[in-house]
């Protein structure tokens, strides 16, 4: 049985919003009450899921947005205070994946855009999020790491660098301001079926088969499973969980 939350009256931010884990996120975000800004790269996308959770009844507006780029995030958190006067949740889940390649041979451009979108993009995103918490003094922050933010894998170097960066930023973030109302985490989710993996399966074809075997659950995960972990970390049945990396794996990485 799903946990049900009550976030009525309260504003949740979620990056890369229009597909995957970030719209399943946004939607559980929705229907528990919460007023949802979907933030994403991806215009038509975004419009479209926007227009969906709005004819469902659901109070969001969708922000286009590069969170490579720290004034568009800036802008976007402007606009969601503009609109809604307040910020009580974010997740930032935005991130890109690229081809596998040896260490020995990666390009030097290849590195610079997963840290950029991986690493940078939630470090901005939390910075401006802050700003806005700190003055309220309350707040809840959820940073999508990985499952290659607690291991390493070959060929992988540059998106797994990235993702253990997300986890200090999360635990030093943390402790800074776990004593001003504010708490934040990060999850690790395994492999989970949404656009990305799908479009990184097709290009290595035998890939799926040794990411189930490679599964003690024995299958991917939903969306839905990673929205329920996010949730969980933002409600008041985690207010002692501060600066945690929290696998989402089926079991990968015990």
């Amino acid at each position: 049985m799903e946990p049900i939350y009550n976030f009525d009256g309260q504003v949740a931010l979620v990056t890369g919003g229009a597909s995957g884990m970030g719209l399943a996120t946004a939607q559980a975000f929705a229907e528990s009450g919460a007023a949802v800004a979907l933030i994403d790269v991806d215009k038509e996308a975004l419009h479209g899921e926007t227009e969906k959770l709005t004819s469902a009844g659901h109070t969001v507006i969708g922000i286009t947005c590069d969170v490579s780029d720290e004034d568009q995030v800036s802008n976007a958190v402007a606009r969601v205070l503009e609109r809604f006067g307040r910020l009580d949740f974010a997740f930032n889940n935005a991130g890109i994946q690229i081809p596998p390649a040896d260490a020995a041979d990666e390009e030097g451009d290849a590195f610079d855009r997963v840290q950029r979108v991986n690493l940078r993009g939630v470090w901005a995103c939390m910075k401006h999020e802050l700003r806005h918490m700190r003055t309220r003094g309350s707040g809840a922050i959820v940073n999508n790491s990985s499952l290659g933010g607690l291991v390493g894998q070959a060929q992988r170097g540059s998106y797994h660098s990235a993702k253990h960066g997300v986890i200090g930023l999360t635990k030093s973030a943390a402790i800074e301001y776990a004593d001003r109302g504010i708490r934040i985490n990060a999850i690790c989710p395994g492999v989970v079926d949404t656009p990305m993996v799908s479009a990184m399966l097709k290009v290595q074809g035998d890939a799926l088969r040794e990411i189930i075997g490679q599964q003690p659950i024995g299958r991917l995960g939903h969306p839905s499973e990673i929205a329920a972990a996010v949730l969980w970390l933002c409600s008041p049945g985690a207010s002692f969980v501060i600066g945690a990396a929290l696998p989402v794996d089926g079991g990968f990485t015990a």
